[in-house]
């Protein structure tokens, strides 16, 4: 359920702090969630070391999204912000620049959709995705998310305010 012949979705593992570290700090992608500040290595060592895959304990979930060709990882895929009584969770995915439009994405939030709707029976899961990320707003449409609303001058970018669109998947 969580692999196919191109990607596999996994726990992260201490082998995975270097690109880790990379992805969290850098501060081009901070706007895509809720970073203000540097990770350590440190911290990020400990979360790897301690991670606790009970979604209905921590309210998140974190795949490494692997490639099954070489095993390089090349992106991250979480479920967070569980609501357990609602039975929702929010989406948030991030592909290295050097693998964008090679469809690791969509394959990686198919994968986490079936996970979600058939393992964890989650009713619904969304995203918040800034107006102006055309590639995001196509990659979860592609998976049958739609939009619900906007939310006019969410995000502060520099000092521009953007909205922030927010889209939905209910299981069928």
């Amino acid at each position: 359920m969580l692999e196919n012949e191109l990607i596999k979705l996994r726990a992260p593992e201490p082998e995975d702090l270097k690109v880790l570290y990379e992805w969290e700090n850098d501060t081009e992608l901070w706007i895509y969630g809720s970073t203000i500040a540097p990770f350590s290595k440190y911290i990020l060592k400990k979360y790897i070391a301690t991670y606790n895959t009970d979604i209905f304990e921590t309210n998140q979930l974190r795949f490494i999204i692997e490639s099954k060709q070489d095993g390089n990882v090349v992106g991250i895929i979480d479920l967070f912000d569980f609501d357990p009584f609602n039975n929702r969770a929010a989406v948030g995915i991030l592909v290295d620049r050097n693998m964008q439009n090679k469809g690791i994405a969509s394959v990686a939030l198919s994968l986490l959709c079936e996970y979600s709707f058939k393992f964890l029976h989650i009713h619904m899961l969304y995203a918040h995705i800034p107006a102006e990320n055309k590639g995001s707003i196509k990659l979860f449409e592609r998976q049958g998310f739609e939009c619900a609303g906007d939310l006019k001058g969410w995000l502060r970018v520099a000092d521009v305010y953007t909205d922030v669109f927010i889209y939905q998947r209910i299981r069928q």
